[in-house]
């Protein structure tokens, strides 16, 4: 069955219960996040102001909600009197000064550390010290955004995915000076919105960017070594692993650049730990414009409507190829070396005590897709399994990149 990934499968337009520990919520930034953050807000029953500084943007983005809005009245997901419902309570402004008090700021601008930073003293400044201010970052540290935040306490992080009126996840990340009653607050908010929350500490790539990296890294090793095309190796994690997407045609479409961006982003804040290192491949592509299909080509060609120009490939999927690597030496098997990869990483963020098991495994298959969570697919795979997978990996590739993590071993997640 496709999945429709513009609308949500259903829609809520009661008004959360006045004896909620939020009132009114405010949120800054009226690109695709933040207005799709507002839209959720705002169907929960929230009074939403909606705040950009550029001249008419948040007006611009109120109009895009009002469109979505008639779509789902026109599939029968809403009535139209509940869509005017939930139009009427987003206002649109141009600055901080016009957000009324609220019980929730969440601001959802680029990621620059610098702008979330002055955003966050204003909003420390105009707010009251009891409003719950929090960032949509996918990648910058909850510590660093609070730093010139009198009452840090109040600080976190609520990491929706994009789009966020049809993703069901949201990573809920504190920082080390972050109190726990307003995570708690956060993750009631996020289920009374009709979200899945995922409880996380403020690490580089929180929960779902930094599992994921194998992912990408792995499939991206293997074309790189000429052990096999990239159509084979995608064929091989869709078909065998249950995978929604390989990971060379998902780079693609998520965009080189802005993948290799956020790998860049965890591998530099990991201290350049060399299980993150970014790869040539990779950064050819971007260098060479081939950025996927916003570009036309990536690792694959497009034509004009983002479709795949068959006419352009090299070829498809070398079926007999991919029979002999399947099961064969971990080193050449691109499924038993992703899984053992993100497993591994999975493994190694619940044992630094960063999230729990349950929590990962939830945030994979929701924030990914992916057929199983990591941790649930170590005890299915046998996690003394993955740990020798990944010393045959050490031995033939060493370096630190796949160094077993202890947890794997020591009996603490069986």
């Amino acid at each position: 069955m496709d999945t429709d990934l513009t609308e949500p499968e259903h829609a809520r337009a009661e008004p959360v219960d006045e004896g909620s520990p939020f009132g009114p919520v405010g949120v800054v930034g009226a690109g695709a996040m933040g207005a799709g953050i507002a839209q959720v807000a705002a169907t929960a029953g929230h009074a939403v102001t909606l705040v950009d500084a550029a001249p008419g943007a948040a007006a611009t983005a109120v109009e895009r909600i009002g469109a979505a809005l008639s779509r789902l009245v026109g599939k029968g997901r809403l009535s139209s009197d509940d869509a005017a419902a939930v139009l009427a309570r987003i206002t649109p402004a141009e600055t901080l000064d016009e957000l009324p008090n609220c019980g929730l700021v969440i601001e959802a601008v680029p990621e620059d550390l610098e702008l979330k930073r002055r955003i966050f003293g204003e909003l420390a400044d105009r707010q009251p010290s009891t409003t719950v201010l929090a960032t949509n970052t996918s990648s910058i540290d909850i510590d660093d955004i609070s730093a010139e935040v009198a009452d840090p306490e109040r600080v976190l992080g609520l990491h929706f995915f994009n789009p966020p009126p049809v993703m069901e996840l949201v990573e809920v990340v504190h920082g080390e000076r972050t109190a726990d009653a307003y995570v708690e607050h956060a993750l009631a908010l996020m289920k009374a919105w009709g979200k899945t929350p995922v409880r996380c500490s403020s690490t580089p790539g929180f929960i779902v960017n930094r599992v994921a990296r194998p992912f990408y890294g792995e499939a991206q090793r293997i074309v790189e070594a000429g052990i096999a095309d990239a159509a084979t190796v995608d064929w091989v994690l869709r078909e065998k692993g249950g995978f929604p997407m390989g990971p060379l045609e998902l780079t693609d479409f998520i965009g080189q650049d802005v993948n290799l961006a956020v790998g860049t982003s965890v591998w530099e804040q990991t201290g350049r730990d060399e299980r993150y290192a970014p790869t040539a491949f990779q950064q050819e592509l971007v260098e060479a414009g081939r950025l996927g299909r916003k570009s036309g080509r990536g690792v694959y060609a497009y034509a004009a409507d983002g479709s795949l120009d068959a006419s352009a490939q090299d070829g498809g999927p070398d079926l007999e190829l991919a029979g002999r690597l399947v099961g064969g030496p971990v080193a050449t098997d691109p499924l038993a070396r992703t899984v053992a990869m993100l497993v591994n990483e999975a493994v190694d963020l619940v044992a630094r005590g960063e999230a729990s098991a349950d929590d990962v495994d939830t945030a994979m298959r929701l924030g990914t897709r992916y057929p199983r969570g990591p941790i649930e697919w170590g005890r299915e795979v046998g996690f003394d399994v993955v740990a020798r997978q990944l010393a045959e990996l050490d031995e033939a590739y060493p370096g630190g990149r796949y160094r077993p993590s202890p947890a794997l071993t020591d009996g603490s997640l069986t």
